[in-house]
């Protein structure tokens, strides 16, 4: 999935000659906390809440503004997982997606990406989570999925993060079964590190708070 298939309708891109006092509007209305100012079809930057009131002149235009952050767009043949990592590391509410010529084609709201991620990783299928840590040295997926399924599961999504300047990764695996007990024991007698895990009691948490944890647990 890429980001072109992602864009968010009716988020409206700002002007430079719109003012702070239009931008926090919009931002209160959309939920966001950050809007793409864009002229014609040009991409100018992206502007946020605090890059409004450290300006500390509501009625000053766009364009006066120092912009905050830094090459915060993503192309519109980009993955999924690569506009999940610069939300993530932007600690963005909104990113803008540029054609080949790079001009402005729309924006993805954290909302609509947490949902696609959800999607993605079965997240919304009955089942927990499991994040297990080892070297890349001992990563063998034929053997994850024999424990699991010596417990009667099956996984229905994995994802394999590699950890900045080490041999160790992280396997996320979605399975079918929120009796996670079992088979959390199985792979702590396969000496196993069990980093995280999720169950079916967390579905009374909103998306958001399901994304905080998986990027905590991920660090994506």
């Amino acid at each position: 999935m890429i980001a072109q298939n992602l864009i968010t309708d009716g988020i409206l891109p700002l002007k430079t000659s719109d003012t702070g006092k239009t931008a926090l509007s919009w931002m209160e209305d959309y939920k966001l906390s950050h809007l793409p100012i864009v002229n014609d079809k040009e991409f100018l930057g992206l502007i946020s809440e605090m890059d409004i009131y450290e300006l500390n002149n509501f009625d000053e235009p766009l364009g006066n503004h120092t912009l905050s952050l830094k090459n915060p767009y993503v192309y519109e043949s980009q993955h999924v997982f690569d506009v999940l990592k610069l939300v993530n590391t932007l600690g963005l509410s909104l990113i803008p997606v540029l054609n080949d010529q790079n001009q402005y084609i729309g924006s993805i709201t954290l909302l609509t990406l947490l949902s696609t991620i959800a999607e993605v990783l079965s997240l919304d299928s009955p089942g927990g989570l499991i994040a297990l840590e080892m070297s890349i040295n001992d990563y063998s997926l034929t053997e994850i999925a024999n424990i699991v399924e010596s417990n009667n599961a099956k996984i229905l999504s994995t994802v394999v993060l590699n950890q900045p300047d080490s041999t160790r990764i992280e396997v996320v695996l979605k399975l079918n079964t929120i009796e996670l007990k079992g088979i959390i024991q199985t792979f702590e007698r396969y000496d196993y590190t069990v980093k995280a895990f999720l169950d079916e009691k967390h579905d009374q948490e909103d998306l958001k708070e399901r994304y905080d944890s998986l990027m905590k647990y991920l660090n994506v």
